[in-house]
């Protein structure tokens, strides 16, 4: 029910910027490629629930079904009055995310520890393409991260890391929107205004270039 119910603000803002990419107000799709690549980790938290059985349950599956769909238009409609707000809601939900598996995870360590992960958790963490796992993580870090995944205590312990990245990533996104922090964005962050500005100069200046070749050809 959780993993089922966390994909769907995700869903809402990808909607929400993308009607504003159609309407012209919004050029910046850094932010919903994140926001994409958020959602794909929690479809994988989905697909290693459902592999431990997680969905046999005919009522977990209606619960988190409805759940989902309430949710969606629910953020939906926050994220349009309020992106702040919205992004502090998920905020709130991905650290009860991070605290449910924390929780789990030491409670039955010994346990998970002997027991293998599942094939597709296998592939998301360690074989898989790993673009939407680097994506998500907006954290500035030297190297990337490669968790392990040798048994099902690595799986549960990988997914609670994810859940404190997403943490990361709405609290950057909140400040970032209500205009007191950072870009979430790990490239823009390293560039200024002017960097991008002379950037594209410099390319101007290269078109012009070449288009005197051209006329002088």
């Amino acid at each position: 029910v959780l993993e089922t119910v966390a994909r769907l603000p995700y869903f809402s803002y990808i909607t929400v910027l993308h009607l504003y990419e159609s309407l012209g107000w919004w050029r910046s799709p850094e932010i919903r490629h994140i926001h994409s690549a958020e959602e794909d980790n929690e479809l994988h938290h989905l697909l290693i629930m459902e592999a431990l059985g997680g969905d046999v349950n005919w009522f977990d599956r209606f619960a988190a079904q409805h759940a989902a769909l309430a949710y969606y238009w629910i953020v939906t409609g926050l994220f349009v009055f309020s992106p702040e707000n919205a992004y502090n809601f998920s905020h709130l939900v991905e650290e009860h995310a991070y605290v449910t598996y924390q929780v789990f995870a030491e409670e039955n360590a010994e346990l998970l520890r002997r027991v293998p992960p599942p094939p597709i958790a296998v592939k998301y963490y360690v074989s898989g393409d790993l673009y939407n796992f680097d994506k998500f993580q907006t954290r500035h870090r030297e190297e990337h991260r490669r968790p392990p995944c040798a048994n099902l205590l690595d799986v549960f312990q990988n997914i609670r890391d994810d859940e404190y990245e997403h943490i990361v990533t709405m609290k950057a996104c909140q400040e970032w929107w209500a205009g007191h922090g950072p870009s979430p964005i790990p490239e823009a962050a390293e560039r200024t205004v002017s960097q991008e500005r002379e950037a594209w100069n410099q390319w101007a200046e290269e078109l012009n270039k070449l288009g005197k070749v051209k006329l002088d050809e």
